[in-house]
């Protein structure tokens, strides 16, 4: 059997650049990908600022669809066989694992840090000290947990999951949910806040 990808999708080749490609970035080299795995834009790497030896590991006949991942400096993406991210942003300060045949929707967002304090005074703090005359090295400390989604999960458009939230094998995340909690294997998400059924 031959497998057959849809027009616009490239190999991702870590330090390549894509021939034609409407972003004139070039994909990180410091990557690890299975075979297989396909991109349709460097644009994906917009925001890639991962400096250790694997900020995205990834594995085999893996698609990134319009997915924006954004790993900060000594953080790691991972994403496991057979699934796909579309239209989907993994911002992530730690580390997010993706398992093995998930399937991401458009709009979809996964956060493993707040990316701000959640106190009054400490976010007044963070937004003089990330403004235009601040000093970044000033910002306050912000809390940050792992994210982990287990193999064979469904998560549904515009759904956003939340730092340190395991979303358990099987699962299914409806669309527009906010997920804050675990959510336990084989079942259904959904809402704001989440319900479980």
């Amino acid at each position: 059997m031959t497998a057959t990808h849809p027009p616009g999708l490239h190999l991702l080749i870590p330090g390549h650049k894509i021939e034609g490609d409407w972003f004139h970035g070039s994909i990180p080299s410091n990557i690890v990908v299975g075979q297989g795995t396909r991109i349709n834009s460097s644009f994906c790497f917009k925001e890639y600022r991962a400096r250790g030896p694997a900020g995205l590991i990834v594995g085999d006949h893996v698609t990134i669809w319009g997915a924006s991942l954004c790993p900060e400096a000594d953080a790691v993406i991972e994403i496991g066989d057979y699934s796909y991210l579309s239209n989907a942003s993994l911002a992530c300060s730690t580390r997010i694992s993706v398992g093995k045949r998930v399937f991401i929707a458009g709009g979809v967002t996964i956060t493993d840090c707040d990316f701000h304090p959640l106190g009054a005074a400490e976010r007044l703090a963070d937004t003089i000290a990330i403004s235009a005359v601040g000093d970044r090295t000033r910002r306050p400390v912000v809390r940050a947990h792992p994210v982990t989604i287990e193999d064979d999960v469904w998560i549904g458009c515009n759904a956003t999951i939340l730092k340190g939230v395991r979303i358990g094998s099987g699962a299914v995340i409806a669309p527009c949910s906010v997920i804050t909690r675990d959510v336990e294997p084989n079942t259904l998400a959904s809402g704001n806040p989440i319900w479980r059924g």
